[in-house]
C-alpha cells in the first residue's frame, strides 16, 4: 500500500492536466495509467515504423489556446517544461476538385479578402459575423476552464438581456440553419459548416448553432497550434510539471476500482490487488456509462442517468500512413503545412445528404480531412518522407454490424476513403506507402474504455441537455459523485467537452475550492 494525498485514475491530457495543478498546489499526486504509455488521446508514437512520428488520435489544437492553462501559461508547461507550438497563420483550408481553394487566415482582413473572391457581399458579412462573436466570446471562453454554471441559472442570465437572449437562441438551432440564413455563397457556407463538422457535429443537428457561430470568432482570436514534436508533446510537458512537483506517472497500472469507505473514496486499487490511498481525494477518468464498474455506493438514480448519457453519433476511421515521400496537395500546394477539408460538393444540400447516411450507419468516402505533417514538422520522419494524417467521418456504428462492425469493415472502408485522398493528392499511391494503420470507432473504444465510449473521441455529444452544468449529467456537472465524497470525475465526456480542451483544469479548481486550497494565490504567482 502507498499513500498519496491525491491519486488520478487515468493518464490522458485531462487527468495530467488535473494532476500537474493539484501537484503545483503542494499535493502529493501519482497517476496511474493502464497503457504503457501516457497521454490517451493526445500522444506522438512511432505507430508502424521506426523514424515516424504519428499523432494517434489528435494533431491541431484549437480550444486549449483559450485555456489559462496556455494562455497564462499557469503551469510553465512553455517556459520550463519544453512545449512550444507552431502557430498557424490559417485555420480553416477548404480544398474542391475543380481547383477553387477558400482559406480562412487567422487575420480576419486578409480572410474577408478571401471571401470576397467568390462573394463581395459574403466577405462584408462575415466580417460583421466574427466581430459579433468576438464581443461575446471572452464571457463564453471564461466559462470554459472552471467549474460550470448550473444550466438554469446560465439560461435565467442568458434571458436578462437581448444579446443574451441572441445567444441562447444560437444555442437552439442547428449550424447550418445559422449559416443558410447568414451566407448566401454556397462554396462559403460548405467551407464555414464543414469545419463546423470537425467537432464530430452534424451540421443539420439543433443546438450546433452556437458552434457555428462562435467557432470563428475564436479562430480570429486565438487561432491554432501543433505542438513541435507532435501532439503529444503536449502529455509529455504535463509529465515533467508534474514530475517536477514531486509527483509521478505510473503506466502498465490498471485500476480495477475505486476504493470507497464510509462513504468516502479513499483511494485506488489496480487489477493486481495493488493500492494506492488518497489523503484528500480521487481523480477519475471514468465515462459516466461505466461509473458502477468503478464505484461503489451511487445512488441508482445517478447510475441509471449516467447509463442515459448521450454519445455521438459521428465517429473517425482514422487514416495512418508512412510513405517514402512526402505527399503534396494537386491543388493549393502552398497550404500543405495545415489539415485540408477537402470537398467534391457544391452544394449544402449535397454535404448535408453525405451526414444523413452517418446519421443511418452508412459510411461516405466524401467526409475527408487531413494532411501529411511532415511539411510543418520534419523531424516527424527521415528527410524527404511524409506522414500523412487522415481524418474520415464516420458513423460511429454500422448499420449492418453496430460498433463491433468495424472490426470487418475498417480496412474496406479506409480503401474507398484513400481512392478519394489521391484525387485531391499526390504520393499516396500504393507503391509510396510504407506502412499503414487504421483506427476505427471500435479501435477507439479499445483504446480508451474509460473514455472513448461507442467510438466517441469526445466521450459524449454535444446536444443543449448536455451542456454547462447538465454535462454530463446534473448530478456529475460539478464534477462531483452524490454519495461518494472525495472523488472527482475528469475526462471528455465532462464540461467543457470533448477534444484537446485542458478541462482538468476546471476539475482540480473544484478539487482544490473543497480542500480550501486559494487557488489564485498559488497560480498567479509565477512558476516556481
Amino acid at each position: 500500500m502507498s499513500n498519496y494525498d491525491v491519486v488520478v485514475m487515468g493518464a490522458g491530457h485531462n487527468g495530467l492536466v488535473a494532476a500537474a495543478y493539484m501537484a503545483k498546489a503542494g499535493k502529493k499526486v501519482i497517476v496511474l495509467e493502464r497503457q504503457p504509455f501516457y497521454g490517451g488521446g493526445v500522444t506522438t508514437r512511432e505507430l508502424m515504423t521506426p523514424g515516424y512520428f504519428n499523432d494517434e488520435h489528435s494533431a491541431t489544437h484549437v480550444m486549449i489556446l483559450a485555456n489559462p492553462l496556455i494562455q497564462n501559461d499557469e503551469l510553465g508547461l512553455q517556459s520550463k517544461f519544453g512545449l512550444s507550438y507552431d502557430f498557424m497563420d490559417r485555420s480553416v483550408v477548404s480544398v474542391w476538385e475543380d481547383g477553387t481553394v477558400l482559406v480562412s487566415w487567422k487575420d480576419l482582413d486578409r480572410t474577408c479578402e478571401e471571401i470576397a473572391k467568390v462573394s463581395p457581399r459574403d466577405a462584408q458579412v462575415y466580417r460583421k459575423f466574427v466581430e459579433a462573436g468576438q464581443k461575446v466570446l471572452p464571457m463564453m471562453m471564461a466559462g470554459l476552464a472552471i467549474p460550470p454554471t448550473p444550466l438554469g441559472a446560465f439560461v435565467a442570465m442568458m434571458d436578462q438581456s437581448d444579446q443574451g437572449r441572441f445567444m441562447f437562441d444560437m444555442m437552439q438551432r442547428s449550424a447550418r440553419d445559422i449559416i443558410e440564413e447568414t451566407f448566401e455563397n454556397e462554396l462559403v457556407k460548405l467551407h464555414l459548416l464543414r469545419a463546423v463538422a470537425e467537432a464530430l457535429i452534424n451540421p443539420d443537428d439543433l443546438g450546433t448553432g452556437i458552434a457555428a457561430f462562435l467557432s470563428n470568432a475564436m479562430l480570429h482570436t486565438y487561432g491554432g497550434g501543433v505542438p513541435k514534436g507532435g501532439s503529444g508533446k503536449l502529455s509529455e510537458s504535463l509529465v515533467k510539471c508534474i514530475e517536477h512537483y514531486g509527483g509521478e506517472v505510473r503506466c502498465n497500472a490498471e485500476v480495477a476500482r475505486v476504493i470507497v469507505s464510509s462513504g468516502k473514496a479513499t483511494g485506488l486499487e489496480l487489477i493486481n490487488g495493488e493500492t494506492f490511498m488518497a489523503k484528500d481525494g480521487v481523480i477519475g477518468a471514468i465515462h459516466p456509462h461505466v461509473l458502477d464498474k468503478f464505484v461503489e455506493g451511487v445512488p441508482e438514480p445517478v447510475v441509471k442517468r449516467a447509463k442515459r448519457v448521450t454519445t455521438t453519433e459521428i465517429s473517425v476511421n482514422m487514416i495512418h500512413l508512412n510513405l517514402k515521400k512526402q505527399a503534396t496537395l494537386k491543388v493549393g500546394k502552398e497550404f500543405h503545412s495545415h489539415a485540408v477539408e477537402l470537398m467534391d460538393f457544391y452544394t449544402v444540400r449535397d454535404m448535408c445528404m453525405e451526414f444523413d447516411k452517418l446519421r443511418r450507419g452508412i459510411p461516405s468516402p466524401r467526409l475527408i480531412g487531413g494532411f501529411d505533417v511532415t511539411h510543418t514538422d520534419p523531424s516527424r520522419a527521415p528527410a524527404g518522407s511524409g506522414v500523412f494524417y487522415g481524418v474520415h467521418l464516420v458513423p460511429a456504428k454500422l448499420h449492418d454490424g453496430g460498433l463491433e462492425g468495424w472490426d470487418e469493415r475498417k480496412e474496406a472502408v479506409a480503401d474507398e476513403a484513400l481512392a478519394q485522398y489521391r484525387k485531391f493528392y499526390d504520393g499516396l499511391d500504393d507503391d509510396n506507402i510504407i506502412a499503414r494503420h487504421i483506427g476505427s470507432p471500435m479501435d477507439h473504444q479499445r483504446y480508451s474504455p474509460n473514455s472513448f465510449l461507442n467510438g466517441d473521441i469526445h466521450g459524449a455529444a454535444n446536444p443543449f441537455y448536455q451542456s454547462m452544468g447538465h454535462r454530463p449529467t446534473p448530478d456529475l456537472g460539478d464534477f462531483r459523485v452524490p454519495d461518494v465524497e472525495g472523488l472527482y470525475l475528469v475526462g471528455p465526456a465532462m464540461h467543457p467537452g470533448g477534444g484537446v480542451t485542458g478541462g482538468g483544469r476546471a476539475t482540480a479548481i473544484q478539487m482544490m475550492d473543497d480542500l480550501g486550497i486559494d487557488y489564485d494565490k498559488v497560480f498567479n504567482e509565477e512558476v516556481r
